[in-house]
């Protein structure tokens, strides 16, 4: 389903609806958030709010992959975060965004305008419990990066990387193992990510291609031929599972 600016589906037909912030949202709670909720649409390399702007709203990503960017004062930025289907954008209760959040393939946005929204959640105990929760599954995924920035080798960061892009890629159980995933980032964005050099990042996914783990039809879309030997070669314990 594509979704235009005038369209507001009903949650209970969105994508999104059982690991948003609306996960925990009874019928007439998901009623009340029908009635202050907009969709928006940005293309790939659209801007989608600019660090130190207000905050207006807040929102969730319905379609599509942004990053979270810091820019410094002499100008260098640094990418510090992904967002996929279901992940929330700004903070109830700040009066600005604290990062560049940039759309890099097309994106659907569900939006709410902060105040209304800031005032729901003194309301309605599900949706400030989904935050919570995924507050918290933000920190435990931002820890779990520490160490494969500090810790993991270049093998183990690709595959930590391309793990993730299956597990954030398959909200609709239609990716994974079974069809076709994309790299939203470039081969440089992802050495910017994660800590690499475009060579290393190239060499590495052109070995897991070798390997029988990769299948690539072109140099953005591939599919998982060997999902075990993915997360072996990951480093983590067998029964890891890391949250994004």
């Amino acid at each position: 389903m594509r979704f235009t600016a005038k369209m507001r589906p009903k949650c209970s037909e969105c994508p999104i609806r059982h690991r948003a912030v609306c996960a925990r949202c009874d019928d007439s709670e998901l009623t009340t958030l029908e009635g202050i909720k907009a969709y928006r649409s940005f293309a790939a390399g659209d801007p989608i709010l600019r660090r130190g702007d207000p905050l207006t709203y807040v929102a969730s990503v319905v379609r599509g992959v942004a990053t979270l960017n810091k820019t410094m004062e002499d100008g260098r930025t640094q990418m510090v975060g992904m967002l996929f289907p279901s992940d929330f954008i700004g903070r109830p209760g700040r009066a600005k965004i604290d990062f560049d959040v940039v759309a890099v393939t097309d994106v659907t946005l569900c939006c709410f305008q902060r105040k209304p929204f800031e005032s729901l959640i003194e309301t309605t105990p599900h949706i400030a419990q989904r935050l919570l929760e995924m507050s918290l599954d933000e920190l435990d995924a931002a820890r779990d990066w520490m160490v494969l920035l500090g810790r993991k080798t270049a093998r183990e960061k690709i595959a930590t990387f391309v793990e993730m892009l299956v597990r954030r890629q398959d909200i609709e159980g239609s990716a994974g193992t079974d069809g076709p995933l994309i790299l939203p980032l470039t081969r440089d964005e992802i050495a910017d990510y994660i800590g690499l050099t475009l060579e290393t990042v190239s060499r590495q996914l052109n070995a897991m291609k070798k390997e029988g783990i990769l299948r690539f039809t072109d140099r953005r879309r591939f599919e998982i031929a060997d999902l075990a030997a993915l997360h072996l070669a990951t480093g983590d314990d067998s029964e890891d599972t890391l949250v994004y």
